[in-house]
């Protein structure tokens, strides 16, 4: 490894992201990308992979500290002169969004924090201006800037006095349900900040009890909506960073009854282009905003007879960024209009547009726009939904897909590709696969370096896939693990692992699946068949019908489909239908509680973990998308929710819930355990003090997890073949 320092760095870095934004830090031409190795900042090379350290770890030890800072993560602004760092990162709700800035002037070897008059911890999505000289972030819902020439912070926003009304970031329901955390960006002149204002003091507190942390319990307010509740109002505002003055957008709608999940400068310094979704999100409208003005002008308008998902869906998660394409007189845009999710090129004005994806499959995610090789960069899987590849097609919308994963390399991949998709990432498992990573060249997917990983020791399980067909003529994938040694002759009890909501899909084709993370011990060798089926409603690539059979149908469908499909797997002559088993956590709890209470003749043991137990009770984003208004159809609401058939309980029960879950409340819990109790059923139940939806708070939890959940199986559907 050579170790190297200029006086600054000569490349072009695009801006801080929202975090999970890319896996690695191309420069612009996609020749080379940085990462951290040993708290300095390296460059690697690229076809060689050739390290560089271009800033070494001591130039990142604060005055008077005694060891470097902990890099969490890093940019660089846009002339390479200066670093900033990410450290001391915090939790707010799912991700470590908060912590402390410095920014490293490469020339002087000068580092300096940021926000040094805030509260330490406090700042969020901290990004140069475009020229370098200034940076902007969030801090307790004000948006700032400081000028890195004389370190001086000007507030941009205000609070109006309460900390409820948000600047520059999201209230809770935006965060889990639309990925939106990073609430504020630089216009590319770096003349104005274009910014979310979220007023959640229009939204009830939900209290949450903490009567571990103090003597006496406390409450801890969460502005919480649920199903049925009006969401938090927004408006968009830009604000000039020197003079301070600020204009608001003029949006049409109602913004109490709507959501703006996207927000982007519209390849311009005097434009936003904007994505609004009416309340019950089967409606998204595209606006231009004119900076001078805040007049807006609507620019597309699409509709679904169900809902239409945000970017973030099939985008990892990541909601922020717009592909502009031709300067910026055209952009991509994803929709499922025609049955499938594929890419049309829309023209600025919204008037013309052209599909570029064609076929009858499903675009699973971008990979890379290559507006100058004219390709764009795609994963999809036509001939299998448990699967993915990288495929690319050409950006005029001429000619068919190409797949460029090999052939021989069947299972999941994913794909970090360079700007100008020279080169990519390639990491990539199957069920009986460890993950692997290698660096390739494309198009040809030329391996670069021998790939890394996969040394763990080998597969030490076999998992199988099938298809199931029930008598509704549904087929759904499954995996299944068989018990180790296996004798076709004998019966063995089965354990369904469950999900079954639009959130996720379990039967996929990569290293993990098939392994149970609460079960201590080795579930084959103690004589259990493991399995999972996915069923209409889940996000599987089989096309927008499957994915939105599922409407309005919550508890009722995927219920149907999950058992239909568990009956044909009980004429299995392996298994034993009087041992049957199905557990799940959040939407896989719900499910859980809705297998073993609508379906007792068929599922005999049940745990549940972190369940909904009552729909009504769930935030109005997730709820209302997938099941419409409280309003209009609560009884759909009603007839999906669990505690509806709680009188119908013949088998064993373990219920599981964290008493400080601020994503599925409590409440559903002791609202649940009521209604078991009024109809005399006898179950088991484990509270979790002030743990949250992950269960995994203080010594020793997950471990007392896993050996309750495992004595309750053993005891109650035990193991072996009979």
């Amino acid at each position: 490894m050579r170790y190297l320092f200029f006086g600054f760095l000569l490349l072009s870095f695009g801006g801080y992201a929202q975090p999970g934004s890319t896996l690695l830090k191309w420069n612009t031409e996609g020749t080379s990308y940085y990462k951290v190795k040993e708290g300095s900042i390296v460059r690697v090379d690229l076809p060689e992979s050739r390290e560089t350290v271009v800033v070494a770890a001591d130039l990142l030890r604060p005055v008077g500290h005694g060891r470097p800072l902990n890099v969490r993560d890093f940019s660089f602004s846009a002339d390479g002169r200066k670093l900033l760092v990410y450290t001391n990162a915090k939790r707010v709700w799912r991700y470590d969004t908060r912590g402390d800035y410095w920014v490293l002037d490469l020339g002087k070897r000068e580092l300096l924090p940021v926000g040094r008059e805030r509260p330490p911890a406090s700042l969020q999505f901290a990004k140069f201006s475009p020229d370098g000289s200034r940076v902007a972030y969030s801090s307790e819902h004000n948006v700032y800037v400081e000028d890195l020439s004389t370190g001086l912070a000007k507030c941009l926003t205000s609070t109006g006095g309460t900390p409820k009304l948000i600047n520059g970031t999201f209230d809770w329901a935006y965060e889990e349900e639309l990925d939106c955390r990073d609430g504020f960006r630089w216009s590319p002149d770096g003349q104005h900040i274009a910014y979310w204002q979220i007023d959640a003091n229009k939204i009830k507190d939900y209290l949450m009890i903490n009567t571990t942390d103090s003597t006496y319990p406390f409450v801890v307010p969460v502005e919480y909506p649920v199903a049925g509740e009006s969401p938090s109002p927004y408006r968009i505002g830009v604000v000039d960073v020197v003079t301070g003055v600020n204009r608001w957008l003029d949006i049409p709608g109602d913004p109490q009854q709507t959501y703006l999940p996207r927000m982007e400068w519209a390849a311009n310094s005097t434009e936003l282009v904007l994505q609004q979704l009416n309340r019950k999100q089967n409606e998204s409208k595209l606006f231009l905003g004119e900076v001078a003005t805040g007049r807006t002008t609507e620019i597309y308008d699409e509709r679904d007879s169900a809902y239409i998902d945000c970017k973030d869906v099939w985008q990892g998660g990541v909601i922020a960024g717009w592909d502009w394409i031709a300067g910026g007189k055209e952009f991509l845009w994803v929709s499922e209009k025609d049955g499938w999710r594929h890419v049309y090129r829309i023209s600025r004005d919204g008037r013309k547009e052209v599909l570029v994806t064609r076929g009858d499959y499903d675009v699973m995610g971008l990979s890379r726009v290559d507006e100058k090789g004219g390709w764009l960069y795609f994963l999809a899987s036509p001939a299998n939904a448990t699967q993915r590849y990288l495929y690319r097609t050409r950006l005029d919308g001429k000619g068919a897909a190409e797949r460029l994963t090999p052939l021989s390399e069947s299972g999941t991949h994913s794909y970090d590709v360079s700007p100008g998709a020279r080169f990519a990432l390639h990491t990539y498992s199957s069920a009986n696969q460890e993950e692997r990573q290698e660096m390739v060249g494309l198009p040809g997917h030329v391996s670069l370096a021998k790939a890394t990983g996969g040394d763990g020791g080998g597969v030490k399980k076999k998992v199988e896939f099938f298809k199931v067909r029930t008598v509704d003529g549904v087929v759904m994938d499954g995996w299944m693990v068989k018990p180790a040694p296996f004798d076709s002759t004998k019966r063995y009890p089965v354990v369904f692992y469950v999900y079954g909501e639009p959130a996720d899909q379990t039967v996929r084709d990569e290293y993990g699946v098939g392994n149970n993370f609460l079960y201590t011990g080795d579930m084959a060798a103690d004589g259990y068949i493991y399995l999972s089926v996915d069923n209409r409603g889940t996000p599987a690539p089989k096309g927008r019908a499957w994915r939105k059979a599922i409407y309005r149908q919550i508890g009722r469908l995927n219920i149907r489909d999950q058992a239909m499909a568990a009956r044909e797997i009980l004429k299995w002559p392996f298994v034993d239908s009087s041992r049957v088993a199905v557990w799940g956590w959040s939407g896989g709890g719900s499910s859980t509680l809705n297998l073993l209470f609508q379906y007792p003749e068929i599922y005999k043991t049940g745990i549940a973990v972190a369940a909904v137990g009552n729909q009504l009770s769930y935030d109005n984003i997730y709820q209302e998308r997938y099941m419409g208004l409280p309003q209009e159809n609560r009884e759909d609401f009603v007839a999906g929710s669990p505690i509806t058939y709680a009188k119908n309980l013949k088998g064993n029960l373990l219920y599981i819930h964290g008493t400080g879950d601020d994503n599925v409340h409590y409440q559903n819990a002791e609202r649940l355990l009521n209604a078991l109790i009024a109809a005399g059923k006898v179950f088991s139940f484990m509270a979790y003090p002030n743990r949250s939806h992950g269960i995994y708070e203080g010594d020793g939890t997950r471990r007392h997890l896993a050996l309750l959940y495992t004595d309750f199986l053993r005891r109650n559907c035990p193991g072996g073949g009979r």
